[in-house]
C-alpha cells in the first residue's frame, strides 16, 4: 500500500506558509500535487506555540495565534496525537534528540505517511522521507 498523504515536519509547514525560498522544489512540487492529502500534526501546534513563546520563532506569532486557520488555508488536514503515535516514538533510540521531530517521525510511520523534512536525521528511522 502506498502512503496515504504527506506529513509536514513544523519547519516545512512554517516555509510553506510564508513561501520561502528555503522549501525544496521536491517539497513544493509534492505539497501542490491535489491528489496526494497534506497533513500537520498536533504535535506541530504545540512546537510552534512553545517556541513562539519562548522566543526561538520571531516573526511567526501570527501563524502560533491562528494556527488553526493557516491549516484550513492552506488546505491541509489535522492530525491528532494518538497513544499509538506517542508509544512509538518513545520506543525509538535517540537518534535525533528533539522530541517534536521524533513525535512527527512516530506519526508518518505510524500513519503511513511521507515524512516531509530538511532534517537529514529523518534517514535514521525506517519512515518514507521526501525533501
Amino acid at each position: 500500500m502506498g502512503t496515504v498523504g504527506y506529513l509536514l515536519d513544523t519547519h516545512t509547514f512554517l516555509w510553506a506558509v510564508r513561501e520561502s525560498k528555503k522549501l525544496s522544489e521536491n517539497a513544493r512540487k509534492a505539497m501542490e500535487n491535489a491528489d496526494i492529502r497534506i497533513f500537520v500534526s498536533a504535535v506541530s501546534a504545540y512546537e510552534i506555540m512553545n517556541k513562539n513563546r519562548i522566543g526561538k520563532l520571531a516573526g511567526y506569532e501570527e501563524v502560533a495565534e491562528i494556527f488553526r486557520d493557516i491549516i484550513n488555508k492552506f488546505d491541509a488536514d489535522e492530525l491528532p496525537l494518538s497513544m499509538d503515535h506517542a508509544h512509538l516514538a518513545g520506543k525509538f533510540e535517540w537518534a535525533h534528540r528533539d522530541p517534536f521531530d521524533r513525535l512527527l517521525i512516530a506519526t508518518a510511520i505510524a500513519e503511513n505517511m511521507t515524512f516531509v523534512s530538511k532534517d537529514e536525521n529523518v534517514s535514521k528511522y525506517n519512515v518514507n522521507w521526501l525533501w
